[in-house]
């Protein structure tokens, strides 16, 4: 029996295969095979949906099958002949599709038949043949990247080595300075705490991480705020002492910062070192961005991720509440956003279609959810108590696919009632719209019409709402991010309305009509006090930035040529966040290893990539391109460099976490830990020099040094922290690397502390197998090394597996 008929109890079985992604140009061939398991027969005029990433090509598919494309990532599979669907019989389907498929996140997923009389049964996930041929895993003939196996592994980390433990920092991001003594101080459960009414909120997060500690004596810590020989309102001062703990912050929130490096500094007996810490941020943007709208994400699912930001002290939470694929958060002025554009499966009435393999069943799908008023209150204001400021996005005009149809069923329902003038209020289509054009996630129908006055109607009544929901948290209100990307080309072309407003206003170019509905958001924005934000198309359309137009600047991949936009637009005068996909998009694969989940489509992103950023010199840190060829020294040097006044307005840094490849809770936090540490350390951290450097050769060695560093931090440090109870991060452990020379085996771990447990007599590893400490023999015979990578709870990562056969 299948896992997939385990898991679902399903009557059909799929399984899918990639055969080669070297049929074509950007094609792959690949294969489909779907059988009836049950006992009886399917009725003719059945169908199979699911989701893919890639589009079917046209004429592709094997005779007697028709393979549709409905929209989005949603695909139609029938058999043309009207006959039943035997017991036992297997279809055979093979096609082509654009691109290439070389991981489990290429492979469609999200099955279900819908059968001839509309009955729909979920029949989950395929089961997908292995990637192991070159043709399986080489995206063309232009991909030199190597795939990411155990041998590429042990290469990788063969330039890591285990610091002792006075050489690996204590504190996470790495402070101004810190100078500690031999001494020791104590703190209990019953330590006292003297603060002032200002710092009640800190005093109280303090209590409670002081109530993991055992009782007795304690030295006292006092909290206040003050003056701290360094700027910035997140600046602080530590001092340590046998008796008395000074928390000194430039605020609150420096005061809340100096409590996180005093809880990194503790041990579990609530010993620490005495000393002196000085800290403040190179950055004051330093934040997240969590993708819920692909995907459901709980309030205790953000609330841990919060958690998580807080102790590296993180301060953005840019929450992307809306896309083509759900509305997240309930507006009472318009129940139809969350009533249909929060809900996904395959009812015909008042949902969205299943996307990236959330399911047919409405009730369970990870599509399906959103925020009331008061869930979304309780994480504005556990977010506060942490200093961390929540920015709603809404994005529009583009990727708004769920908002377009949900104002569309009320404009019907009002219009059915004689309403005519309501049902108009907030329309966001034109109905006459003739515009073709297809978004790069394959929906033809996401864009909202701008043309149309009731789209600012609509606009304004959200930012009412979401004002409102602030005032009600009592925390305050500064930004609406409203998203501005990916507007793919051709819409608006064959809109009446849109054509219109252009002949009235005398442009003669769409993107004039599209700088007029960003300067309209601004002004909505700007009338409700608030600052506007856009990722970098926002900029790319307009003319004028300044004060309060914030651009995230993102589409960097190298080799691109849009790797220095986030300069151009820093010198042209927009304040920058830079949210770069090749360091920063915490979503994308961490390797190309066909099992690790996430897109690649601007490389692969290591842990390593987002520490070794560079953000004001990216081009000293310049990768290869996602195909691992290097980028030419010619295209480098023709680079946008900051100017002195472009410096100014990088703002700081991003990492991003899209919801496509995230549908629970432990896959949100695999993607986002431990890269998220490593964005904190270069957000956060002093300038580390790299930059300044002019020798290639001595830069890469300091950066080598500096990685070595840090990955002795986080295996030694860090993610023991993220171990402990109650947060307990469910992060990524990386396999180890491995290789047999002879009948000997060696093993290393990219994070030098994690241990490595490992048999040989093909068992599957646990906590209690042998540690490996040394390269291990295999013996007589033939020999199987299975070895996996573990933390300190027992969890592990992919085991890795190297047979020997008898002659070894």
């Amino acid at each position: 029996m299948s896992q997939q008929q385990k898991r679902y109890g399903a009557p059909v079985v799929v399984t899918w295969a990639c055969l080669s992604n070297l049929v074509a140009d950007d094609a792959f061939a690949a294969r489909l095979t779907l059988t009836n398991v049950s006992d009886a027969p399917i009725a003719a005029g059945w169908t199979v949906y699911f989701n893919a990433c890639r589009r079917v090509l046209a004429g592709s598919v094997s005779a007697g099958f028709d393979l549709e494309h409905v929209n989005g990532d949603l695909f139609a599979l029938r058999r043309t002949a009207p006959s039943p669907w035997q017991p036992g019989e297997m279809l055979d389907v093979r096609y082509e599709a654009q691109f290439w498929a070389i991981s489990l996140t290429d492979a469609p997923l999200g099955f279900y038949l819908v059968a001839a009389d509309g009955r729909t049964v979920d029949l989950g996930d395929a089961d997908v043949t292995p990637f192991a041929r070159p043709e399986q895993l080489q995206r063309h003939a232009g991909d030199v990247l190597p795939p990411a196996d155990a041998a590429w592994r042990w290469r990788e980390n063969g330039g890591l080595r285990l610091l002792p433990d006075a050489e690996v920092g204590r504190i996470t991001p790495t402070p101004l300075s810190a100078r500690f003594t031999d001494a020791r101080s104590r703190l209990s459960a019953s330590s006292e705490i003297m603060a002032g009414a200002a710092l009640a909120g800190e005093a109280a997060l303090l209590r409670a991480l002081l109530g993991d500690l055992p009782e007795g004596d304690g030295a006292r810590i006092l909290l206040e705020i003050g003056t701290v020989a360094t700027d910035g309102p997140e600046a602080y001062r530590l001092d340590i002492d046998p008796e008395t703990i000074l928390v000194r912050g430039a605020g609150a929130h420096g005061v809340f910062n100096g409590i996180q490096t005093l809880a990194q500094l503790l041990d579990a007996d609530g010993v620490l070192p005495c000393g002196r810490v000085l800290d403040a941020p190179r950055f004051g943007y330093r934040g997240m961005m969590l993708d819920v709208a692909r995907h459901f994400a709980s309030v205790a699912t953000v609330k841990r991720l919060l958690d998580c930001m807080a102790r590296y002290k993180l301060n953005r939470l840019h929450l992307h509440l809306t896309d083509d694929e759900g509305w997240r958060l309930r507006i009472d002025a318009l129940p139809e956003l969350t009533d249909i554009g929060s809900k996904r499966g395959a009812a015909r009435d008042h949902t969205l279609p299943p996307s990236f393999g959330s399911g047919a069943d409405v009730g369970t799908s990870s599509g399906t959810g959103y925020y009331d008023a008061d869930e979304f209150i309780e994480i504005l204001r556990y977010a506060h108590a942490r200093h961390i400021e929540v920015i709603p996005e809404f994005n529009m005009p583009g990727h708004a696919r769920a908002a377009v149809l949900a104002m569309r069923a009320r404009h019907d329902r009002l219009r059915a009632q004689g309403d005519i003038e309501g049902a108009e209020r907030y329309l966001l289509s034109d109905p006459y719209d003739a515009s073709v054009y297809e978004s790069v996630q394959l929906w033809r129908d996401n864009v909202i019409c701008i043309a149309l006055p009731s789209v600012d109607r609509f606009i304004d009544t959200i930012a009412s709402h979401v004002a409102a929901l602030y005032r009600e948290a009592g925390v305050p209100l500064k930004t609406i991010h409203t998203g501005g990307d990916e507007v793919p080309p051709g819409a608006w072309e064959g809109s009446p309305r849109c054509r219109a407003l252009m002949r009235e206003r005398g442009w003669t170019r769409i993107a004039q009509l599209q700088a007029d509905f960003v300067d309209r958001c601004r002004a909505i924005l700007a009338r409700h006090g608030l600052a506007f934000a856009g990722w970098e198309e926002t900029a790319l359309v307009y003319e004028d930035g300044g004060p309060g137009f914030q651009v995230y600047a993102w589409n960097n991949a190298w080799g691109s040529g849009k790797e220095d936009v986030a300069y151009r637009l820093a010198n042209a005068g927009y304040d920058v966040v830079l949210a770069n996909a090749a360091n920063l998009y915490f979503d994308l694969a961490y390797a190309k290893d066909p099992q690790e989940p996430g897109y690649y489509w601007a490389g692969f992103v290591e842990t390593r990539h987002a520490f070794g950023f560079c953000p004001l010199d990216m081009i000293v840190s310049a990768a290869t391109d996602p195909m691992g060829q290097s980028v030419p020294p010619g295209r480098l040097a023709a680079m946008t460099r900051l100017t002195a006044a472009g410096r100014r307005r990088v703002n700081g840094l991003q990492g991003q976490l899209w919801g496509e490849n995230a549908r629970t809770r432990d896959r949100i936090e695999y993607l986002a830990a431990p890269r998220l540490v490593a964005l904190a350390e270069r957000a956060w951290a002093p300038d580390p020099g790299w930059c300044a450097i002019d020798d290639a050769d001595a830069r890469t060695r300091a950066m080598d040094d500096a990685w070595n560093e840090f990955a002795n931090r986080l295996g030694q440090r860090e993610l023991v922290r993220l171990d402990r109870a109650p947060l307990a991060y469910g992060y990524r452990l990386p396999p180890p690397g491995a290789v047999a020379a002879g009948r000997t085996f060696h093993a290393n771990v990219a994070l030098p502390g994690l241990a490595l447990h490992y048999t040989l007599d093909g068992s599957e590893p646990d906590a209690a197998s042998p540690r490996y400490t040394g390269p291990v023999e295999a013996g007589q015979g033939a020999a199987v090394f299975k070895v996996a990578t573990f933390d300190t709870r027992g969890r592990k990562s992919a085991t890795v597996v190297i047979a020997l056969d008898s002659h070894g």
